[in-house]
């Protein structure tokens, strides 16, 4: 998902202001999918997890993921082999 310059900022800011991060760069799937599965798991509805991969199909695997979770796919951005990905939880009950 690429972003126009303006929102660039903003989602740099956003990864920035996330709740929990988690480095997942050098993990192949579907580590980077479990790991933040255990993250999530013990954060609360509403917060952001920020993620940094490099798996080349880790945005596709993130959006199934949300898909599948109920949780918010806010976006990626790929800057030099790293994808920055930002997840939201979904609110509980």
């Amino acid at each position: 998902m690429n972003k126009p310059v303006g929102e660039s900022e903003n989602f740099e800011h956003l990864c920035d202001q996330a709740d929990r991060s988690l480095d997942a760069r050098g993990l192949n799937c579907p580590m980077p999918i479990l790991k933040s599965k255990m993250q999530l798991r013990d954060m609360g509805g509403g917060e952001t997890l920020y993620v940094q991969a490099t798996d080349p199909h880790s945005t596709i695997d993130f959006k199934a993921f949300c898909v599948r979770s109920g949780d918010s796919y806010l976006g990626d951005q790929e800057k030099d082999g790293v994808f920055h990905i930002l997840v939201r939880k979904k609110h509980q009950g």
